[in-house]
């Protein structure tokens, strides 16, 4: 995508329900109510489900994301997650 592409000109990349994966760690930068600013929310590599897609800055998508070991729903970016069935069907073919 290009800089002033807009992401919401696309189809959201993941979709309700969908089993993603964290690429990064996420730390409560202070939109997570109830958690201390700087607060380990969840783990790279930590899986969950994409419960809600919202839009952000009207420019691009959040997805609102189910942790089920935390019960936590964070809201992450595309660049911040993989979906975990993509991963499955690849190695599956390396086999």
């Amino acid at each position: 995508m290009q800089p002033d592409e807009l992401e919401l000109d696309l189809p959201p990349v993941f979709e309700i329900g969908e089993k993603v994966r964290l690429r990064k760690l996420i730390k409560n930068d202070g939109t997570f109510p109830g958690q201390d600013i700087g607060v380990v929310l969840a783990k790279k590599g930590e899986t969950g489900y994409v419960a809600s897609i919202g839009t952000y800055l009207q420019r691009s998508y959040i997805y609102a994301v189910h942790f089920l070991d935390t019960g936590f729903v964070i809201g992450c970016r595309k660049k911040e997650l993989e979906s975990v069935e993509e991963i499955h069907e690849s190695n599956a073919t390396d086999e």
